[in-house]
């Protein structure tokens, strides 16, 4: 299913293969859906409107009861993420990705050249 050196099946987890997944940077903004995702590792958190970095676990139990297991998701913080299929966005036509694409993290905001420039979405 994960054909080359980068992804060695023997990792791969059919139980584990996700669809229609949400794809976010964590900062309240408007993710990208993948039509299918695998993620390895990462840490566990508890995503929510109000929490859009997420919660870890200790957290998440730290906070008042009748504010637990509302609207919260459980997802994965900085996993190592491989999408195919639909890649959906708002803002965007849906692009098409036939074979495995691993996911990295866009990091122009943090370049030198790039300290003088406002992204506003």
């Amino acid at each position: 299913m994960f054909p080359g050196r980068w992804f060695p099946s023997s990792r791969f987890h059919p139980l584990r293969l996700l669809h229609n997944e949400p794809i976010s940077r964590g900062n309240g903004g408007k993710p990208h859906w993948a039509e299918q995702c695998y993620r390895m590792g990462g840490e566990t958190v508890y995503v929510s409107a109000k929490y859009p970095r997420g919660l870890t676990g200790t957290e998440y139990n730290r906070l008042p009861q009748g504010e637990r297991n509302r609207e919260f998701r459980m997802m994965k913080r900085d996993a190592t993420v491989y999408v195919r299929g639909e890649m959906t966005h708002h803002d965007h036509k849906t692009v098409y990705l036939g074979t495995w694409h691993r996911v990295l993290m866009n990091t122009e905001n943090r370049s030198k050249a790039m300290r003088f420039l406002a992204f506003l979405d």
